[in-house]
């Protein structure tokens, strides 16, 4: 077992969470017909990871992998986009997870086959969170995927947010949900609301937000996580825009950005998590925040992959954004 060594410095944002090898089918229809497959990276954490570090922010991913091919290229994937990998442990008695995914080109939900269970991320717990090491980080970036994918990472996925919320950093946590790797709704209705009830800004999309609250308006499901103490919410409506409802910004609704033609909608919530978080932790207003995630989140579905479509610090500042 091998700790991979990097710059150790102090960081912008920390974030903890499973890398997958994606495998994207070579043309559309069932992914047993599928002859050929094209590599990508998936994982909401390093997906959010890597388009905060394209912007310019200083990162760092605490994760497991296995020393397997798809380990070793994830993790050199994930050091070639500028994050530090140093708590990112590589376990020879392990196993990197994987997911095949059908290819579509309409906008539909692909087809989507995981393979996962008792990864090595899935080995990761609270004994993963190094504190000192994430309190060096100015602000963590949680989502609802990784603390699904095990009891003990659960555990380390709450630990690591108690840990910032004592030293006073500010957290983020997108609900991104995955119903099929909790026991139950129920399950995951209680642990997603308890892990935002820890956070600052909550990122619900608004589908997730009826099934977490019971709430089918943006107004309602913001409210309900600002009464349990979110400082700002900004609920995902689409192509819509979002909506959003904070302390210091009032409530109000920001436009989505046109697309011509919706390829693939995975990462689209990632790419507008990396634009919110991005743009107030350099100081901007909450509705410029959320007009760059639109942004990010609409380049995000005109790609196949997860993260071709999120942009470089140059490509954002050409945008005006």
């Amino acid at each position: 077992m091998t700790h991979l060594s990097a710059d150790p410095s102090a960081f912008d944002v920390a974030l903890f969470g499973e890398a997958m090898m994606l495998l994207v089918a070579d043309q559309p229809g069932p992914i047993e017909n599928a002859q050929a497959f094209h590599k990508r990276t998936a994982g909401a954490e390093t997906n959010v990871a890597i388009g905060l570090s394209r912007l310019g922010l200083k990162v760092g991913w605490a994760s497991r992998l296995g020393t397997d091919s798809m380990g070793r290229a994830l993790i050199a994937t994930m050091k070639g986009e500028g994050i530090d990998c140093s708590h990112v442990i590589c376990d020879e008695t392990q196993k990197t997870g994987f997911q095949f995914k059908g290819r579509v080109t309409d906008g539909s939900d692909p087809p989507v086959e995981y393979h996962r269970k008792g990864s090595a991320a899935s080995h990761m717990g609270p004994q993963d969170v190094d504190e000192p090491w994430l309190r060096s980080a100015r602000h963590l970036h949680a989502t609802g995927v990784f603390p699904a994918i095990s009891q003990t990472a659960l555990q380390a996925a709450a630990k690591s947010m108690e840990v910032m919320r004592a030293a006073g950093r500010t957290i983020s946590f997108d609900t991104n949900l995955r119903p099929t790797l909790w026991p139950s709704t129920e399950v995951m209705r209680e642990q997603i609301n308890r892990l935002a009830s820890l956070a600052d800004w909550v990122l619900p999309g608004i589908e997730e937000g009826l099934l977490l609250t019971g709430h089918d308006e943006p107004e309602a499901v913001a409210r309900f996580y600002r009464e349990r103490g979110a400082k700002l919410v900004v609920v995902k409506l689409g192509a819509a825009g979002a909506y959003y409802d904070g302390d210091d910004c009032g409530t109000g609704y920001v436009a989505g950005f046109p697309v011509e033609k919706v390829i693939d909608t995975v990462g689209a919530g990632d790419g507008f998590a990396a634009g919110v978080v991005s743009a107030l932790l350099e100081g901007k207003s909450v509705p410029e925040a959320v007009r760059r995630g639109a942004w990010i989140g609409a380049r995000a579905v005109q790609v196949l992959g997860d993260t071709e479509g999120l942009p470089t610090r140059a490509e954002l500042d050409a945008a005006g954004l």
